[in-house]
């Protein structure tokens, strides 16, 4: 019999909420539909504590809840004159070496600053007060998917750890020290010149519009399905607008990926509206392509492959089909065209 692990009872605020245990205290108020403000947290990675923002007081003493598991009749505030102080600090350091173009950002009203700066309180007369940084970094455009700007990076570390913990390609780390700490590749390389895969999970953890995709739209709705790239079968949302396909989101809740998606699944969607994609089958009449009907093309087709029985044919199977798909074609080749010779791109 399956035993049942009790939830752990404890209150934030005076209102009694209940988390599994292990959890910490800032992954259980955002469960319960309790904001904390943050920045380096991300319910995927190991929590960091570096932004200094989701601090609470509990049982009189301030810790950063990101980094404090509950315990059973904690008393948690996540409000008072102390914590208040150090978030308003902590963000008006980072507002300070943060490019603040935030009306042309393409990370506009989905920007977790933005959100994180609402909440606080920040104001214009507020960033009176600070002397912002003159630097200029440059962007690296490099990489031929999303584009990276340092003068909106907060140094959050997501993309490190998303790199490091996720991926295990260690592509990215911090460089440098103090005030000429940046995110960069070994040797100060371009991004595409590092061992970067390109998977773009970098980009979609990034909390504000630091790592962003090149010619990003936003779409008007979104269509659940399946990635046709490989027979993996990862869970997909592709961003629809007008009878375009402008964007590609993973999935969280897919089995199979579970919010995860390589270079091809988040990146390689510009064929579905690609000016040169065939719409309908081609058959090759007097040395020309010329277009014909799914009937025509599969008559002519089957005319050829039984006149090419035994060692006359070979198969070559596709990743980007099922399982079951391959294993109709192989029974094909094996029983109807009577040959043993079929490879797969992905035979490893």
């Amino acid at each position: 019999m399956e035993k049942v692990i009790e939830k752990i009872k404890f209150k934030i605020d005076g209102v009694e909420v209940t988390a599994e245990p292990g959890t910490n205290v800032l992954d259980a108020a955002l469960e319960n539909d309790i904001y904390i403000p943050h920045l380096c947290h991300h319910p995927d990675l190991v929590p960091a504590g570096v932004c200094r923002l989701c601090g609470v007081e509990v049982n009189g003493r301030v810790v950063m809840s990101c980094l404090t598991p509950v315990q059973e009749g904690m008393e948690i505030k996540t409000e008072n004159s102390e914590i208040d102080q150090t978030r308003q600090v902590a963000l008006k350091l980072l507002l300070t070496n943060h490019e603040l173009v935030c009306h042309s950002c393409s990370a506009n009203n989905r920007c977790e600053l933005q959100k994180v700066a609402s909440y606080i309180g920040i104001t214009a007369a507020d960033m009176g007060q600070m002397r912002r940084t003159r630097a200029v970094l440059p962007m690296d455009s490099s990489n031929p998917f999303f584009e990276f700007d340092p003068n909106k990076c907060i140094l959050c570390g997501i993309c490190v750890r998303t790199c490091d913990e996720i991926q295990g390609v260690f592509a990215i780390d911090f460089v440098n020290r103090g005030y000429d700490t940046v995110i960069g590749s070994f040797g100060g390389k371009s991004w595409v010149e590092s061992t970067c895969e390109s998977c773009g999970e970098c980009v979609v953890r990034c909390p504000v519009g630091a790592l962003m995709p090149k010619q990003a739209q936003p779409p008007a709705r979104e269509v659940k399905t399946t990635c046709v790239y490989c027979g993996v079968g990862c869970g997909i949302y592709l961003g629809v607008r007008g009878d375009e396909v402008v964007s590609v989101r993973a999935d969280r809740e897919n089995p199979i990926n579970k919010g995860s998606l390589c270079v091809k699944g988040r990146y390689g969607f510009k064929f579905i509206n690609h000016r040169d994609r065939l719409k309908t089958p081609l058959i090759k009449k007097d040395g020309e392509f010329v277009e014909a009907t799914w009937d025509e093309a599969l008559d002519l087709v089957a005319e050829k492959f039984n006149q090419r029985k035994g060692d006359q044919f070979a198969a070559l199977c596709s990743a980007k089909c099922t399982n079951e798909d391959n294993y109709i074609f192989q029974k094909f080749t094996r029983s109807a065209m009577v040959t043993n010779t079929i490879d797969h791109c992905a035979r490893l």
